[in-house]
């Protein structure tokens, strides 16, 4: 929409409709309390099923059920924001209570099928109520791009999901409040948000609550924005256990990584590379930087970088340009990196990523996140303090050489053999390939040497890994004192990914 219309009728629209759909004032109770006392009562998840028009929506229906502006899309919200309210339907079937914190009190919009209009091709008439339904979420605007146009830059919509971008990106990898679970041999657990509450927007920020509910846990988390040239995000989370949890995930992201250059034969696609995200990056509580290709497995992988009080960690998209996927429609080369920057000690316990197999890019299979080293106890509150940046930049190497990217290919005339090439940017000191492999797998051949033109510096080694099925191969440049040189490069092997070698 652009900017300078929503700027002229903001002030009509506020005057004339304060807030859509009817409003409950008072002054409401904080949703950090709400949430807290909610953690002593059993959990009472959603029951009621959608009813028309919202009920048994195929993909196309859904897409038809548009917010009205003015009435649930382009709300203003301060001077530079807007929002729109998000309908129920098709994956989003529980609804999320909205309220707005003005100078005369805190604000519930009330819901009702009039704030949407409904594509005649797939609906009929629209009843005035619809039981059960409710918003699923919102969509925050802002002129991120240009400064005559409102674009998306937040939307938090589906269990405890959100997602961002900044200038000159499309939406990619999500993130959520908390995970439970995740690529453990139980089923995971979903909490979601039950209540979101907006703050009045200051300038180029703004602030939002969200309380969130499962069977295990209450939770609340704590978010103001600043979209730009990178969109951050200071976010405190807040998590009331109804019961020990072990399996908890703070910081979660999410992606997708279908495949790349690592493993291209992994699915057949004229894309040479389709993912999200290639690369999770840390920089651990030492100062090491960790570099770990992401990949698609052939079974759920889960690794842990153990680890006391983290600096940083996230997944990133390392490759840029269009040539590097080929995918006019999809973009993945503006899709954004995203990392996460623990505020305060989170203590002793493991960034964890978990590999899940898929066989086409519908499916976000990657997730990463940090863990406690010790279970979150029933009846106690534990808040997590982190920045989450949405970016274009590069994993930030500390001075180091950059990986520019990681390559494997059966090696033909050995078998039993397994080449790596890996790139990293022009190194001036004397490259000392240091590589280490776990469960008696073989490193040989090693060398390093630079590239023609001025491309940087290749390592290239041979993986024997024998009888073994799994292997974990570790390598670093050193300087001929012992200085570090690169990101510590990290890989695991699999005879069930790979096909043996």
């Amino acid at each position: 929409m652009n900017r300078r219309h929503f700027v002229s009728t903001a002030a009509m629209l506020l005057a004339s409709t304060a807030l859509p759909g009817g409003v409950r004032a008072g002054a409401h109770p904080s949703l950090f309390d709400l949430a807290q006392a909610a953690r002593g009562r059993p959990y009472a998840p959603n029951t009621t099923p959608l009813a028309p028009p919202f009920a048994d929506l195929d993909y196309d229906a859904f897409r038809g059920i548009r917010p009205l502006p003015g009435k649930a899309a382009m709300i203003p919200h301060g001077e530079r924001f807007a929002f729109d309210l998000l309908p129920p339907g098709l994956y989003f079937p529980d609804p999320v209570t909205v309220d707005r914190v003005t100078p005369d009190g805190t604000h519930q919009i009330a819901f009702s099928p009039s704030l949407f209009s409904f594509e005649p091709r797939y609906f009929g008439a629209i009843p005035e109520t619809s039981p059960g339904a409710g918003f699923t979420g919102l969509r925050m605007r802002y002129p991120v791009n240009a400064p005559d146009r409102m674009d998306e830059v937040l939307v938090l919509q589906g269990a405890s999901y959100f997602r961002a971008i900044g200038q000159a990106m499309v939406y990619g990898l999500s993130a959520r409040s908390v995970a439970i679970g995740t690529g453990g041999s139980t089923p995971e657990e979903f909490p979601r948000f039950t209540h979101i509450r907006l703050h009045p927007a200051e300038g180029d920020t703004v602030r939002l609550e969200g309380m969130i509910d499962s069977r295990s846990l209450t939770a609340h988390i704590d978010m103001t924005m600043r979209p730009g040239v990178e969109t951050e995000m200071d976010i405190v989370a807040t998590v009331f256990p109804r019961v020990d949890i072990a399996d908890i995930g703070i910081a979660p992201l999410t992606s997708m990584y279908l495949k790349g250059p690592m493993l291209a034969a992994v699915a057949d696609d004229f894309r040479p590379r389709v993912h999200d995200s290639d690369v999770l990056a840390i920089r651990n509580g030492a100062g090491e930087v960790l570099w770990r290709p992401i990949a698609n497995p052939r079974a759920v992988e889960t690794s842990a970088f153990s680890d006391a009080s983290p600096q940083r960690f996230g997944l990133y998209q390392t490759s840029r340009g269009y040539d590097a996927f080929q995918d006019t429609e999809a973009r993945y080369h503006d899709r954004p990196s995203a990392f996460v920057e623990p505020s305060g000690d989170w203590g002793r316990g493991a960034v964890m990523l978990v590999e899940i197999p898929t066989s086409d890019e519908f499916m976000d299979n990657i997730v990463a996140f940090w863990r406690p080293e010790a279970p979150l106890r029933a009846g106690q509150d534990y808040s997590f303090a982190y920045r989450l940046v949405w970016t274009r930049r590069d994993p930030d190497v500390n001075g180091l050489a950059r990986i520019h990217q990681s390559r494997s290919g059966r090696e033909h005339d050995r078998p039993g053999h397994r080449r790596f090439v890996i790139d990293v940017s022009a190194v001036t000191d004397d490259p000392q390939p240091v590589i280490s492999a776990s469960d008696g797998a073989e490193i040989i051949a090693t060398s390093a040497f630079a590239l023609p033109d001025g491309g940087g510096t290749r390592i290239t080694f041979l993986l024997a890994p024998g009888e073994i099925d799994t292997a974990e191969i570790r390598l670093g440049l050193r300087g001929a004192d012992g200085t570090p040189l690169s990101p510590v490069w990290l890989h695991r092997w699999t005879r069930a990914r790979d096909g043996g070698v």
